[in-house]
């Protein structure tokens, strides 16, 4: 039912000239993976996890699922990074390093020895009570405190995957009608 329900929701909606189609979807290797997946092969897939072991190790299980279903992952993101007081203290509340290894992970050789192309950790998202307050009233950190450590990262991010280069102006998903 829900594959019929990611199917129809792409088929039916009109979108226009896509630059970017982003579908956030919940961790984990479920059904709806396997199904955008299966309906959008090709796609490419930006992974995104917590610093902590347990997140970044479900985080690599859903690359993988990506990956043999015909997806390309570009790139892992980390969210809930290290927070700088303003003493200069920096505390990892959710550990360290969970962006990193998701990254080395799913740049590892995949199945049966074949190839895998280098996934680069692409940002470091840090706590941030102004990404958090922004994101509570509706007003984007990157508008409304520039400043702040997040909005800086998000903005990097924003400026290295807009300059890959490849959009989807003019050209449809590939779906059929059934």
């Amino acid at each position: 039912m829900l594959h019929r329900t990611v199917k129809q929701f792409l088929t039916d909606v009109f979108f226009g000239d896509l630059d970017v189609l982003l579908i956030d979807m919940p961790p984990g290797t479920g059904d709806i993976a396997i199904s955008i997946g299966q309906i959008l092969p090709h796609a490419e897939v930006l992974v995104v996890t917590t610093p902590q072991p347990a997140a970044s190790d479900v985080a690599i299980r859903s690359g993988l699922v990506a990956r043999r279903t015909g997806q390309h992952v570009i790139g892992v993101v980390e969210n809930m990074a290290a927070y700088t007081l303003p003493d200069g203290t920096v505390i990892d509340l959710f550990g360290s390093g969970g962006g990193a290894e998701v990254a080395k992970a799913l740049s590892a050789p995949g199945d049966h020895g074949s190839p895998a192309s280098e996934v680069p950790l692409l940002a470091s998202i840090p706590l941030s009570p102004a990404l958090r307050i922004g994101g509570d009233a509706g007003m984007p950190v990157v508008l409304d405190q520039p400043e702040d450590p997040a909005a800086h990262a998000i903005i990097e991010l924003a400026h290295t995957i807009a300059h890959r280069g490849r959009g989807l102006a003019g050209r449809s998903l590939p779906m059929q009608l059934s």
